[in-house]
């Protein structure tokens, strides 16, 4: 599927919350009106654009859409650090930042839906503002409940998820001195989202980062091309490659304001979870335990890989719109049957 921007329901648009500024995009069935508030919140190295096989579903479901560029990426904000605090990418002034758009577009209750870094951020949105938020999903991201305990990203390589690895490449500052210019923007892009080098040449190993040897092997394929692509390599070019690791280097940050969150590590609004069966970084035994901590738990499942809201669409959708259906927030012909 191409871009949204010739879709007319779908507009682009910028707000200023708590300081920063945030590009979304915001989508309204004909007519305007619309039987639920949906945010869709994505990950790394993604943008808002990353839900563009979704926001047509859902609003042809009769909901409104809001899907924001997070903290360092596309039309939003990138404040450097330093001299500003990491916590400017951390899960709380995210899910604050979401409570903060939704206010200002008159939205008192939300259903939130997160992949990758989104769906870590839906988890503790959740939390932080349970009056706000009435339904979640996550697309490959299981929960993690709030730890009194630090583990470092050393502690998860070394301990139960070796295929973290990567994370720590990314928050070195290596990443940046090979993808720094348009044509190193592009080629990684292409290689994040599956194409190769004429060897079978990877851009990326979760057990080892950016290849940034490969840069220049990749060629044409996977799931970017065309003026997606070029979207995307645009949308970079703004701020470049290294605010978006930002997310990387708050693993401390979180684990501090999870602490205020350790009474509160049930998750008790309904939740959709779908688990992509091939990804190898969210592996499937990681989400074996979250029953324990959501009592109102759906489960669906996709066959394929990470970026399973492009990869295979039709089923992502269709998981979704069955869980939206069965929890009321539309009518089983996209008719709403209540207002959030």
């Amino acid at each position: 599927m191409s871009l949204v921007n010739d879709d007319p329901r779908v507009e682009h648009r910028i707000s200023k919350l708590n300081g920063c500024t945030y590009h979304y995009l915001h989508a309204l069935p004909a007519g305007g009106k619309f039987v639920c508030t949906v945010f869709l919140i994505h990950g790394w190295p993604d943008i808002s654009m990353g839900w563009r096989c979704q926001i047509p579903v859902l609003v042809d479901m009769g909901c409104r859409v809001v899907a924001m560029d997070m903290m360092g990426y596309g039309g939003s904000d990138a404040p450097p650090v330093p001299p500003n605090s990491i916590s400017l990418y951390g899960l709380k002034r995210a899910a604050d930042d979401i409570a903060a758009l939704a206010k200002e577009l008159g939205a008192p209750k939300i259903v939130l839906g997160g992949h990758d870094w989104g769906g870590f951020v839906v988890w503790r949105a959740a939390q932080w503002h349970p009056d706000l938020v009435s339904h979640v999903f996550s697309v490959c991201t299981p929960y993690t409940p709030p730890q009194e305990t630090f583990f470092s990203t050393e502690d998860l390589v070394k301990g139960p998820l070796p295929q973290f690895a990567y994370q720590l490449h990314l928050a070195s500052g290596e990443v940046e001195k090979v993808v720094h210019d348009e044509h190193s923007i592009r080629q990684f892009l292409k290689g994040m989202y599956g194409a190769k080098g004429p060897d079978g040449e990877a851009i990326f190993l979760p057990e080892r980062g950016v290849l940034g040897e490969n840069l220049d092997k990749i060629g044409e394929g996977g799931l970017l091309g065309g003026e997606v692509l070029d979207y995307y390599v645009k949308q970079y070019l703004k701020h470049g490659i290294h605010p978006t690791l930002n997310w990387y280097r708050t693993r401390h940050q979180n684990f501090l304001d999870d602490q205020a969150l350790l009474d509160k590590k049930t998750i008790t609004q309904p939740v959709l979870f779908i688990q992509a069966t091939r990804d190898n970084v969210l592996k499937p035994e990681m989400s074996k335990n979250m029953e324990k901590f959501i009592p109102n738990l759906t489960r669906g499942e996709v066959e394929t890989g990470h970026w399973a809201l492009t990869q295979k669409p039709a089923d992502v959708n269709r998981i979704l719109s069955a869980w939206f259906e069965a929890q009321g927030l539309v009518g089983s012909k996209g008719t709403g049957k209540s207002s959030l």
